[in-house]
């Protein structure tokens, strides 16, 4: 009875602090925040894989019997824009939970300026920088930040796993001067030299401007075997114009945020050939091969970009956590969330039997072990995750798998560089 009334109490206290819903199977509405880069064509698919996860779980019933209305703002990958964006969300919506954002320049000043301060779960599918595990170490995110994407420290190490299998001996750095691209390009660095690998010059890249030759001619004269660019597509298609224009190599190794399709063809598939990526991992196991089922019945397309698995169970895990929760509020939801991803707890996929199940024995005060598209997750006390890792190269189609590594072999190898 207590359960039931528990139950009770957080549905009416959904309704109560939430406008009505259109009339829909439910009664009652919850909302979720989301601040992602939908004005940029890799984080538009992002956004709607988020959003898939909310479709599904609203087939299921929703939220303790109340529909899920995500509320989407566009943080344009801005800080700025991005934070006003959280504000609006948790000061006019109300939102316990917010999702996002993916560069991790934005979702610093989201998570200590906003979500904190106000006492709302912030999940991230996509922020890698180290710099979030150091917060949360000193107890400055109150246990309210988790994130699905593995950090920088395993991205760096994957970078300079594949410099050093090309045989590649001298190295320039283009980073993006964001906390992200500052963060990896420090660590692809340190990574690099604790090899023998000669890194030649590293550049900060300010996105905006009309022209990169400066920096690029700077690069150039130090004459490097291969590039290495953590950039996203816009600066990075620049970058890679110049670069290949004034004579530089076209052996490159690029982070995920170049994984796309804009990339690809405002640079010229002809010049990328030599070109190889690095992006963290969905697992070999049945749960990442039933999200990619999921996604391509729905978008008829493979999951190509960066992110979507971890859009998807950044989603997911945060809409079961508040499924678990005994009070619709950040502190109580993030509370959930090792209930929700317990390793010895009742293994969920999240289609809808499922889902139907999960709700099932979450009403029972039992634990669930989530599966979804990054296989089984688990966080740390930081919120973090590990994960595989995968080399890319790009195609007619889009991008196409050149090696896959387990996170046994990601671990071992950065267990070498120390």
């Amino acid at each position: 009875m207590k359960n039931g009334l528990k139950s009770a109490s957080y549905g009416i206290a959904l309704a109560a602090c939430l406008p009505a819903a259109p009339a829909l199977a439910q009664d009652c509405t919850v909302k979720i925040g989301a601040v992602l880069p939908t004005s940029v064509d890799w984080g538009r698919p992002i956004a709607e894989t988020a959003q898939f996860a909310v479709d599904l779980f609203n087939e299921a019933g929703g939220v303790k019997g109340c529909q899920i209305d995500m509320v989407l703002r566009d943080t344009q990958v801005d800080p700025k824009v991005g934070v006003d964006a959280a504000k609006a969300l948790v000061d006019l919506e109300k939102v316990p939970v917010l999702l996002g954002a993916v560069s991790s320049g934005v979702s610093m000043p989201i998570l200590t300026s906003v979500t904190v301060p106000s006492k709302v779960m912030q999940m991230s599918c996509c922020s890698s920088s180290t710099a979030f595990t150091g917060v949360a170490a000193d107890g400055k995110t109150d246990g309210l930040w988790f994130r699905t994407f593995a950090t920088t420290r395993n991205q760096s190490a994957v970078a300079a796993k594949l410099v050093q299998e090309r045989g590649y001996e001298s190295v320039a750095i283009f980073y993006k001067n964001d906390d992200w691209g500052q963060d990896i390009g420090r660590l692809v660095q340190a990574d690099l030299e604790a090899l023998g690998i000669a890194v030649t010059a590293s550049v900060a890249i300010t996105d905006g401007q009309a022209s990169y030759r400066a920096e690029v001619t700077e690069a150039l004269k130090t004459q490097p075997q291969a590039v290495y660019m953590a950039l996203y597509p816009a600066e990075g298609t620049l970058v890679a114009r110049e670069w290949i224009s004034l004579g530089g190599s076209q052996k490159m190794v690029v982070a995920n945020s170049l994984k796309s399709d804009e990339f690809r063809d405002n640079v010229g598939l002809q010049y990328l050939g030599d070109v190889v990526g690095h992006d963290s991992a969905q697992p070999r196991t049945d749960s990442a091969a039933g999200f990619v089922d999921l996604y391509k019945a729905k978008f008829d397309s493979e999951p190509n970009g960066p992110g979507l698995p971890n859009s998807f169970d950044a989603a997911m895990i945060a809409l079961l956590a508040m499924e678990a929760a005994d009070e619709a509020a950040g502190p109580a939801i993030a509370k959930a969330i090792p209930r929700v991803t317990d390793p010895d707890g009742e293994k969920i996929f999240p289609n809808a039997e499922g889902l139907k199940k999960a709700k099932e024995v979450l009403g029972a005060g039992g634990s669930i072990s989530y599966q979804g598209g990054t296989g089984p997750v688990t966080f740390d006390a930081n919120g973090d995750v590990s994960a595989p890792a995968v080399a890319w190269g790009f195609s007619e189609e889009g991008t196409k798998e050149v090696t896959y590594y387990t996170l046994d072999e990601v671990n071992a190898f950065i267990e070498t560089l120390k």
